[in-house]
Parts: C-alpha cells; structure tokens; sequence
C-alpha cells in the first residue's frame, strides 16, 4: 500500500489588537450586557505591543524558531519574559501586524465590500511592498482608497463593520445585502478574515517548501466559519476562495466543519484522496477566527496580565503522492470517536488512541509523540481550564498502565518523553493535533523519531444539533523509502514468470490437438 505523505506545512499568526476590543465575542457581548463595563475600559491598558507579541515564546514556536522541546526550558508564565533574538518570521511562516493585515482583507475582496482610508492604504502599500510574499498585481488591488468621511458614512447610515488600527477608524466591511444576515457586515467581515489569514498561510507554504503552485490539485479549508447565503447558511466555498487569491489555477476544492477536530478530519480526507489516486497534491488550509479574539479576556485581566488571546492563527499543509522521504500518513492506523462511543474520557481515549494502536499491533509507548490539544497553558490555566496538553498526556499514560504497556513509576516520565507543553493559540480548530505537524515531518526525516500521533477533538453539541463529543486521529510514521506502485503487489520477475508459464501452457495445448 503506497500511502500519501506531508510534503509540506505553512503556520501564521495575525496580530489583531484593535480587533479584540471591536470584534471578539467576549468583548462585543460585554459592550451589549454592560455598556460601561469596567473591564473594557481595561482592555487597551492590558493589551501587548507587536514586539512583546513576537518575543513571546509560544508564538517563536508556532511559526518554527523555536521547537517544543526548547519551550520546556522557558519558565512558566510564558508571557513575562522574551526570546532572545526573536524574529517576526520562521521556518514555518510569519506573524503579520494589524494594519498589513487589513491590507490583506482588501487584498482578498472579490466585491469591493473593504473600503480603506486613502493615507492608511498609501501607508500599508509601503510596507507590503517590501514583503517576500506579494506581487505588484498584488498590490494593485488596494487600490486608492476613500475618504474618511464617505468610510463613516457606510458605518452610520449602512450598518458597515468599522475596522480600527491604532484606535482609529480606518476602514470598514460592507454589508454585501440589505435584510439577509448571513450577508451582514459583520459576518463578511469575520469572512474576509479567515479568507485573508489562510491565503497568509498558503502563500507561505508554497515560499517555504518550494511547492509549484500549478500542482496543487485540491483544497479542504477546514475553519471553523461558514460562508452562505439565506438560502444556504454554510454552502462555502472558503477553499476556491483562497486557492484563487494564491493562484492555484487547476485547483478545486471544498470545506470540511466539524468544529476544532475538522483539521485532523481534513488530514485523514486529503491522505485518503491522494493514497485513492484521485488528486496528486491536496492542501488543508484554515484560517483564524475574530470571535476567539480575547475570549479568556476577563481572566487575564483580573489576574493582572495582558490579553494573551490577541492573535488570529491560520496553517495550511500540503499532502502529496508517496516520495519516498516525506514521512507517510497511515490511514490504515485512523482512530475514530464514533456515535456509540460514549464521552468519558477512558472511552475517548480509547477509541481515538489506542483503538488505531491495536490495529498495527502498536503499543502506547510505540508513538514517540502525540500531539493533542495543544492549547497555550499560559492561557488556559489562569481561566480554570488547566493545562489542557498535559492533561491529555496522564490520560494517555493511565491507560498505558491499564494495559501493562507501561509502569506507574513511569508516568510522569512518559508526559515529559512522548507529550509536548501546549504553544497554540486559543482559535478553536488550530490547535486540536495540526500545529505539530510541520515539527514531525522535520522529526520524521531530520530527526530521530519514528512516529508520532495526530489527534483532533471537537465539540459537536455546540451546535446544538447534538450533544455528541468529535474526534479522529492518524498516525504519521518514518518514511521506509520503498515508493509502491499499483501494480507493485505483481513484480516484474513474477509477470515474467507468468507470460512464460503462460506460452507453454498454450504450446502444450496445441501439441496435444
């Protein structure tokens, strides 16, 4: 069986900081319920600056400069001490500031619904022109800009969504229709984000693995927004979107939801197309969320810390026939939380880890790394969520125990060796398994691992359709180097044999008449 392999893996951070205040979910109902909450008067003061957001240690590993081994060396909190030579751009990608960003939104608008201000754009022109990733053509499309005061008056008289920078209005999203509410301004605007922040990542996966962007065959945007109409909520089409503004001309594509497990979901769909023969090169690609935007906010600043949640993640990876080097997905090792499994977390571990594991005949201690929920501990521990990796880990390491693949001595040595501390940021689908991925596939080749686990969870009952938990995994595994073919169950001595065994069957035959 030739199975598809990770050829590739692209990781931004979008630094969003006016759209905390203006567009997080956390702070918008805040401003609803309590319109002089004293906590949003708060949330300038306790709001980091581009360096302080770049010198962050989970960040630096996010987008490739740091690996998750060096973060163990950083003592926690995380957020009050830098990275020594900490850069805006990584092996992986980048993190990008507020106001190029918003250039990007408009960059990425099919019907004229981003209207900027005239000095903003002269501004953001200049420095994307000096950015490694747009062209001229590119850069043609800010065009001039509007004047301030026609931006207003899309604001107060056509419900437009305001776009801020440095607390000033410079811009807005148009509503794109007069009564439909999936066609509002608010929701095109958290559109053209996600839009914007994945054409990011897929500009920089292309940049960083030297990828022929007319190979790409298919795309699966795997966010956790929906693009539609009032005649088909969620119809998308994120993937063409995006593959369009990359110029990934003999590409199609389609979205996958399934709430924060949809990346791993994406990774089983695009190994299983390419591995099938349908498509040659298939990239997964999401991009980040406005509404996760300063959602654990208020804890943070109780405790007199900034607003860590002030970034938007996006990731893009790119599977591809088997290479012989690239490490291989194994979709005959896919776990699966399915309908009957039940959601106590011994069942979920089971079905998810060690229900693939028993397929290969694989023991818990077999996988080198899994990587689960890789959430920001820095974040989640001062909101009562805990440490959301580790967690994972010990119930991983329990039903190690369970199973005698592993001593109770060693528990805590098994979280340290086959975990990993958490280092994504709090956008819901990003850091359910993906943000490792480009690390293994260095791990696989590079280093001295031999296979590592991708596991996505999600919460389906959010929806309200169900009160079902989610989740699937798949083993990434050391590449052998042996390249099968579809005939390669038949070698070519064999087909010889056959041929000759054949023609003396038939001279027989015809001696005997």
């Amino acid at each position: 069986m030739s199975y598809a392999v990770v050829r590739g893996a692209g990781y931004v951070l979008v630094y969003t900081p006016d759209m905390i205040l203006h567009n997080g979910t956390t702070q918008t109902t805040e401003r609803l319920a309590n319109p002089d909450s004293e906590y949003l008067k708060k949330v300038p003061e306790n709001t980091r600056s581009f360096e302080q957001v770049i010198n962050y240690a989970p960040n630096q590993v996010y987008i490739g400069n740091l690996t998750p081994e060096e973060l163990r060396s950083y003592e926690m909190p995380w957020y009050d001490r830098d990275v020594a030579n900490a850069d805006r751009f990584g092996r992986f990608g980048e993190i990008m500031p507020q106001d190029e960003f918003i250039g990007m939104m408009k960059m990425s608008d099919a019907f004229d619904l981003v209207k900027l201000d005239k000095a903003f754009i002269t501004s953001v022109k200049e420095k994307l022109a000096k950015h490694p990733l747009f062209t001229e053509a590119e850069l043609a499309a800010l065009k001039e800009g509007e004047d301030l005061s026609e931006i207003e008056k899309f604001i107060h008289e056509q419900h437009a969504e305001a776009l801020y920078h440095e607390n000033k209005l410079v811009g807005c999203v148009k509503r794109a229709h007069d009564i439909d509410s999936n066609l509002n301004a608010h929701v095109l605007f958290e559109n053209l984000v996600v839009k914007a922040s994945g054409v990011l990542a897929f500009k920089h996966l292309i940049e960083k693995n030297n990828i022929d962007i007319k190979d790409i065959d298919y795309v699966i945007e795997c966010s956790e927004e929906a693009c539609g109409d009032m005649n088909q909520r969620g119809g998308g089409n994120f993937a063409k979107a995006i593959a369009e503004v990359v110029g990934a001309a003999n590409a199609t594509g389609s979205d996958t939801r399934g709430f924060c497990a949809a990346p791993t979901h994406a990774l089983i769909q695009a190994a299983a197309l390419v591995q099938s023969g349908v498509y040659n090169n298939v990239v997964l690609v999401a991009g980040g969320a406005t509404a996760k935007l300063g959602m654990n906010g208020k804890d943070h600043v109780k405790k007199g810390m900034p607003i860590l949640e002030d970034t938007l993640g996006g990731f893009a990876i790119l599977v591809s026939k088997n290479d012989g080097v690239n490490p291989v997905l194994r979709t005959d090792l896919v776990g699966r939380h399915t309908v009957g499994t039940g959601s106590s977390p011994q069942a979920v571990i089971t079905a998810l880890i060690t229900a693939p594991l028993d397929k290969g005949g694989l023991k818990i201690t077999d996988i080198d790394k899994y990587s689960v929920e890789m959430q920001n501990p820095d974040v989640t521990k001062p909101a009562g969520a805990g440490d959301v990796p580790e967690a994972n880990y010990k119930m991983i390491a329990a039903l190690g125990v369970k199973r005698n693949e592993l001593d109770r001595k060693d528990l805590a040595g098994f979280v340290e060796k086959h975990g990993m501390p958490g280092w994504a940021p709090t956008q819901g689908h990003i850091p359910s398994g993906v943000p490792y991925v480009g690390f293994a596939r260095e791990d696989l080749t590079e280093g001295s691992l031999n296979r590592a686990m991708i596991v996505g969870k999600g919460s389906l009952f959010l929806g309200r359709m169900t009160n079902q938990f989610d989740g699937v995994s798949i083993v990434m595994e050391r590449n052998n180097g042996k390249v099968e073919t579809k005939d390669a169950a038949v070698s070519q001595e064999q087909v010889k044999s056959f041929i000759a065994e054949a023609m003396r069957d038939f001279a027989s035959h015809l001696l005997g008449e």
